[in-house]
Formats: C-alpha cells, structure tokens, sequence
C-alpha cells in the first residue's frame, strides 16, 4: 500500500509540473513576444548636439549587437524656406531642440544603452519611468501627418499683422507702414503706407521689410 501511495503521488506530481511547465513556457513566449514589440520613446539630450547624439547611438547599438530591438532613431525638422539679398534658401530646423525621439523594446540592456550614451540625459515620463508614447503623438511631433510632404516649405517671415515696419529695399525704400495682412504661403505682406497723405496699400516681400 505504501508503493502504491507513493507512485500515485509521484504521477500527479509529475503532472502537476508539467502543467507549471506549460504555464511557464506560456509565460515567457508571451513575455518574449511582449519584448519583440517596439514602442517610441523620447529622450532628453544636450541641444545643439541632437544629430551627433543620433550617430552615437546607432554605433553603439550595432557594436553591441541590438539591432533587433531599435527601430527608428529621429531628430524631428522641419524644412524653413529663408530669403536673402533676394534669393531664396531651404533649411533645415529642429522642431524640439534637445530632444530625440527612439523605437525601441525597452529591455536592462537597451535602457542602460541609452543611459550610457554621452549626451543623453534621461527617458522623459513620470518619476524617471519611460513612458511611451502613443504612434498618433509621435506622427504629430515628428511632422508625418497625412498630406505634410505636400506642403511647401514654411517660410520664416517673423511679422505679424499691425505691426509698424519699414520698407528698406525696392521703390518704397525707408518709408514706413502698418502690415495690414500676410501670406505665409508665398512669403508676401500687404502693408499700409502713407503716400501723399493717404493710406496706400502696397504688396512687398517680406524681405523688404523690417522692424521699427
């Protein structure tokens, strides 16, 4: 009777580690999936040193082999569209200075990657904790909404309406006036002028203008 007990209980026994067996490998495929989903995430790092930053870390992810758990690495711009002496420039501007935004599957080994970069400051979220940002957030802060590449590049004009300005090149050279509207799609600003005594309306550019 006490061989028969005994084998009895090693049976269930045996069953039930196999069951523990199974929920544990249940377990880590789900948390091995979990680990496979890159989420975005954003870093606070040293302005004016984002792009040299962005470089550093993908040196280090290839030399440490963790490709598979980074994704996109982005310095968000935006394209400035600058006229001067009349020509007209396209440049590049950041549109969160000291910030960068990464895809990544937050491990101990991508974290102190991360952390370990010179440059980077920290994750931002609440109370040093990474917080991942939602997909919607991340197209809207790096500039991807439908229809953006259509657009033309945004003109850096720095005036608005009412304000007092003067005219420092073309025929209405050194007179003043209030800008009464501004195109920012083709960079043209209506002022209002005084000729002769009467409030006269006159298209510039933009870069004829300047501040009083």
């Amino acid at each position: 009777m006490i061989i028969t007990l005994c084998v009895g209980r090693t049976g269930d026994l045996s069953q039930a580690q196999g069951l523990v067996m199974d929920e544990q490998n249940t377990s880590d495929e789900a948390t091995s999936s979990g680990q496979e989903k890159m989420l975005w995430y954003v870093l606070k790092v040293q302005s004016n040193r984002e792009k040299s930053i962005r470089e550093a870390l993908l040196k280090r992810i290839k030399r440490e082999d963790l490709q598979e758990f980074f994704g996109e690495i982005v310095v968000p711009t935006e394209k400035v569209a600058e006229t001067k002496n009349g020509k007209k420039k396209i440049t590049e501007r950041k549109l969160y200075p000291g910030y960068i935004m990464v895809n990544m599957t937050l491990t101990d080994d991508t974290w102190y990657l991360i952390r370990d970069t010179n440059g980077v400051g920290d994750f931002t979220g609440a109370a040093g904790k990474p917080m991942p940002m939602q997909q919607e957030e991340i197209d809207r802060m790096m500039g991807r909404e439908e229809d953006k590449e259509l657009e033309p590049a945004k003109l850096e004009i720095g005036f608005t309406p009412s304000e007092t300005v003067k005219v420092n090149e073309g025929s209405f050279q050194n007179f003043e006036g209030v800008i009464d509207s501004i195109d920012e799609a083709s960079g043209k600003i209506t002022v209002l002028i005084e000729i002769f005594g009467r409030s006269t309306s006159v298209e510039l550019e933009y870069w004829q203008l300047e501040k009083v």
